[in-house]
């Protein structure tokens, strides 16, 4: 058996289900982000462990809307020390922490990942945006969630307090290859579905924004030979706003 043709197989399968199934989400989605670019707002994006990587994925990059700031607080992405950092993750209190320190406003929306959904850290997020009127979209797993505890003290998780919930469609345990002779599956999606999500959620935005004839604020490569003059005006407009850069 070709598992390199499985492993495409299930990233296809899966890709197919969230286009058929998370349209509809995706698209009120983008209109949250329009809105929040129409009436000068930051785009916030948060995940912790590797779902910070999807948080990252649309941040000061080609084709990527400028005004997005990924909030990547290092004792929670994993980048290091990243068997603490998933102990970090499950701690309520500091997440409240980081919404505070960066000053996110109404005027905001935050676009929150987690796979399973079931962690204090992006439970906590989406519950202090809440209190805030700050907007929430979520990417997770309904499938994963829906079968595990929750560990944040409300009992809820990610699906049940968001205000936008996009399903990535994906597997409970997120492994989607089983091979021969080994009882441990490979092959995880989420990170994969999760980043073509949040570019269609980005995408539409911006077809939004040019109908309401507002045009879209985004980066051409930064190896395009004309990228300067364009990008430059971008970063002059949200610099000291995207704590990122």
């Amino acid at each position: 058996m070709d598992f390199t043709v499985v492993f495409f197989d299930n990233v296809k399968r899966i890709l197919n289900k969230v286009e058929a199934t998370q349209k509809e989400k995706i698209q009120m989605g983008a209109q949250v982000v329009a809105d929040t670019i129409k009436n000068d707002g930051i785009v916030y994006t948060f995940g912790t462990g590797h779902s910070h990587c999807v948080a990252e994925e649309v941040t000061y990059r080609a084709g990527s809307l400028a005004p997005i700031d990924a909030i990547l607080e290092p004792s929670l992405t994993g980048t290091t020390d990243v068997v603490k950092s998933e102990q970090l993750e499950r701690i309520e209190g500091i997440s409240r922490v980081i919404l505070e320190h960066r000053r996110v406003t109404s005027r905001d929306c935050m676009i929150i990942i987690s796979n399973s959904g079931r962690n204090g850290a992006p439970i906590e997020m989406a519950i202090e945006c809440k209190k805030k009127g700050i907007p929430t979209i979520a990417i997770t797993s309904l499938e994963y969630a829906k079968n595990v505890a929750s560990r944040h003290s409300s009992g809820k998780k990610l699906y049940e307090v968001a205000d936008i919930v996009i399903d990535n469609c994906g597997v409970f345990g997120d492994a989607t290859v089983y091979l021969e002779g080994s009882k441990v599956p490979m092959g995880s999606t989420s990170n994969i579905i999760g980043n073509c999500i949040i570019h269609a959620i980005t995408i539409e935005a911006a077809q939004i924004l040019i109908k309401n004839g507002i045009e879209p604020p985004v980066f051409l490569s930064g190896n395009l030979d004309n990228c300067k003059e364009v990008n430059q005006k971008l970063l002059d407009k949200y610099w000291g706003r995207i704590k990122m850069w």
